[in-house]
């Protein structure tokens, strides 16, 4: 395939610069085939998805992809988590030693987190120190221990900043678990574990609070999407 006479030619050169800057080289092949540009609109696309500083998915990617678990919970009742993270005192890091060092405390937070979690789980950066996963297929059994061993991975993860000082991160991490059978919303969902992580914050920080599902309470809100017929229009 040809790239059209009308379209502006600093396009591609802007792709291509995008590419660059995120660290990832041009397409193999010869420039302006069908397979070439093809492979550029697919890598561009995965850009769009990701935090350009630390590679992870972006608060764009996390919506979608909560939006879709929320609707598999209601479909399958398999459980789900979902964890909201906040590096603690973070505002001291970049006042201290400047941003450059508060940008190495995220990647080295968004890498500690990736290394705790399975290839199923998504991890993303949502906020300016604020991460969230979603846990596909999680019990609230197992729930305590997963948000545990990822707040350790974390404060056991020293961060080399200015001049070679290493300083200590901790996290806070809130969790509510996706009501099963339920037909939620991201936000009930998002609001759920933000309280927790709101408490976690309020006993003292470097906590983990979850939401247990034996007392997850199915909202007004919840309720009526649960019994309003159009909610199941799909499974005419």
């Amino acid at each position: 395939m040809l790239i059209p006479n009308d379209l502006p030619p600093l396009r591609l050169d802007q792709a291509l610069q995008l590419l660059a800057q995120s660290g990832q080289a041009a397409p193999a092949g010869e420039p302006g085939t069908s397979g070439w540009l093809q492979e550029l609109v697919d890598m561009l696309v995965d850009l769009s998805s990701r935090d350009a500083l630390t590679g992870i998915a972006n608060r764009r990617s996390f919506e979608v992809a909560l939006a879709r678990e929320i609707d598999r919970v209601a479909r399958s009742g398999e459980p789900a988590l979902l964890l909201a993270l906040d590096i603690d005192h973070f505002k001291r890091v970049n006042d201290r030693f400047g941003h450059n060092a508060g940008d190495l405390v995220i990647k080295a937070v968004a890498s500690a987190l990736l290394d705790c979690v399975r290839p199923m789980d998504l991890v993303a950066r949502v906020g300016g120190e604020e991460f969230a996963i979603i846990l596909p297929n999680c019990p609230s059994a197992f729930g305590e221990a997963v948000a545990e061993r990822l707040r350790r991975r974390v404060e056991h993860t020293p961060v080399v900043v200015a001049l070679g000082q290493p300083i200590n991160v901790t996290i806070s991490i809130g969790g509510a678990f996706a009501p099963q059978w339920v037909r939620s919303t991201p936000t009930l969902w998002i609001e759920r574990a933000d309280q927790q992580l709101y408490r976690a914050k309020a006993l003292g920080r470097n906590l983990v609070q979850l939401e247990p599902s034996a007392i997850s309470l199915v909202s007004t809100e919840e309720k009526r999407l649960l019994f309003d017929s159009s909610a199941f229009q799909d499974f005419e």
